[in-house]
């Protein structure tokens, strides 16, 4: 599934794409993903303003003061491609620009979902009202992590994959920064120390930053806009390592199960 870097990386590739164009022709071969889509057809005559993203959401703010969002689920992928390339493998909305390109979005199990929104009520949206900061903010850092854990028995990992406290984390990156900080992801929140916590913030944004920087992680179907692929995964230290040798002590990764997740550790360097 896309995480906070590949959305990011989408954001990023879109943005000087798309931002000043008009859309002509909206077509959608399906009216559902995982939830009906919206009216798209009335997004014909309006101009792409900015491109923004929300947690895992991509949000294109358009000049009629509403924006678009959407939510790529499990293997949504948005492609800007030459007028006139025929219909692509599980493509379901494609919207023809001005400038002689479309925008595809492509779907195969068809788990994204889109909303069109007034733009000035968007933090009031169910999809946004109850998130916490962004990791990469100025909200987010070893003062307020260490607040959050207070008292919290949850596995310190649940806590960083709840978009509540903190938006974007999901399990590769969580994994990742753990394993940096040194702290096992079993480990109940409330028992580490405000110091520890501390690092464990830096840790979050250094690693979604290297990941951003990277491309992001080709994990399944994630691909740029361009249709490339996301380098990060060659940076894994214990995602996806299980029984490979740890590149600090040289233990053997080990894998557990949270929340129905796999979570790889070091025994050696994470306590």
């Amino acid at each position: 599934m896309p995480e906070l870097p590949e959305v990011e990386v989408i954001r990023t590739g879109l943005q000087p794409l798309l931002s000043g164009r008009r859309i002509g022709r909206v077509q959608c071969f399906r009216e559902n993903l995982r939830y009906p889509l919206p009216e798209l057809h009335s997004l014909a005559g309006c101009r792409f303003v900015d491109i923004r993203r929300r947690a895992k959401y991509l949000q294109f703010a358009l000049d009629d003061e509403r924006t678009l969002v959407w939510h790529l689920g499990m293997t949504g992928q948005f492609h800007v491609l030459q007028e006139g390339v025929a219909r692509q493998l599980h493509e379901h909305v494609r919207l023809t620009l001005d400038d002689r390109h479309i925008l595809i979005y492509r779907d195969a199990r068809r788990f994204g979902y889109a909303g069109l929104m007034p733009t000035d009520r968007l933090a009031e949206h169910p999809w946004f009202a109850a998130l916490g900061p962004e990791p990469l903010g100025t909200d987010f850092n070893g003062a307020y992590l260490a607040d959050r854990c207070k008292g919290k028995r949850q596995p310190i990992k649940s806590l960083l994959m709840d978009a509540r406290v903190v938006v974007g984390v999901g399990n590769i990156y969580a994994a990742e920064a753990l394993f940096r900080a040194g702290i096992h992801p079993a480990r109940a929140a409330g028992r580490i120390a405000a110091a520890r916590l501390m690092d464990l913030a830096d840790c979050v944004r250094q690693v979604l930053g290297e990941a951003i920087a990277a491309g992001g992680s080709s994990i399944s179907d994630f691909v740029h806009a361009d249709g490339k692929p996301g380098y990060f995964s060659h940076q894994f230290k214990v995602y996806g390592r299980q029984a490979q040798a740890c590149p600090v002590c040289g233990r053997a990764i080990k894998r557990l199960v949270q929340s129905g997740r796999s979570s790889f550790y070091c025994s050696g360097c994470q306590h």
